[in-house]
């Protein structure tokens, strides 16, 4: 699947948010300066093209809708990132992270509670 640009990921995270939408809504939520309505049209219909949007027809109008869930487009935007900057290790990216200061310390504590937890075994 493409990569989206960074204007496609603002329309798609509108899509996301609304679960279906006509350019129109989409139209109302996007920032300042906003695109022109057939501007957006084409950004949609590329998005369609791409395989991120699909739509349903009511006579003349489409109303659009995700294909592919933000939890989906997270996780291969996450593995890209590994794979092209980090040599394919989560641990050179986390590494990373924390040489350049981009996790807090509640984040540190947060992600030793979920290792220990996940290291933990099941109690029946």
């Amino acid at each position: 699947m493409e990569q989206l640009t960074p204007q496609e990921e603002r329309i798609m995270r509108i899509f996301w948010k609304l679960e279906k939408a006509l350019i129109r809504d989409v139209l109302n939520l996007l920032p300042e300066p906003k695109p022109n309505y057939t501007t957006l049209a084409s950004n949609i219909r590329q998005l369609e093209y791409k395989g991120y949007l699909n739509h349903r027809s009511y006579g003349n109008t489409h109303e659009y809708y995700p294909v592919i869930s933000k939890y989906d487009y997270q996780t291969r935007s996450v593995d890209r990132l590994v794979k092209n900057y980090f040599e394919g290790s989560a641990k050179n990216m986390l590494s990373f992270m924390v040489e350049e200061n981009k996790l807090s310390e509640k984040d540190l504590q947060d992600l030793h509670k979920l290792i220990d937890k996940l290291n933990k075994p099941e109690e029946s």
